[in-house]
């Protein structure tokens, strides 16, 4: 499994713009209270192996969640089921945040 340290994963932005894709596997409580990462398509967990049947094999993916633990799995599946571009954010959601790629605010308490 391919995994972006929080100092790489600033590059996201440019991954981006080049046709890279955020997916947030958080659930919906945690994107309501954490916030949630600009232009990222949400995926819910138990939603990937349809998601997937909608993506191009050697799309560059960049998964993320609130934690590996979380996003590590996901990457396991895509990669065990022929994806060839795929990592997981190291740190998750905060890393992200805390390398300054835009978000949106929590939707509360967070």
């Amino acid at each position: 499994m391919s995994e972006l340290t929080p100092e790489a994963a600033a590059s996201i932005r440019d991954r981006i713009a080049a046709g890279a894709r955020a997916i947030d596997v958080r659930s919906d409580a945690g994107r309501a209270s954490a916030g949630s990462l600009d232009g990222a398509t949400v995926v819910l967990k138990e939603h990937v192996a349809a998601f997937a049947e909608t993506l191009d094999k050697d799309e560059e993916l960049v998964v993320f969640c609130g934690t590996t633990a979380g996003s590590g799995p996901v990457v396991d599946w895509l990669d065990d089921n022929g994806f060839t571009n795929v990592a997981h954010v190291d740190g998750g959601f905060e890393a992200l945040k805390d390398a300054g790629l835009p978000t949106t605010a929590p939707a509360h308490g967070g």
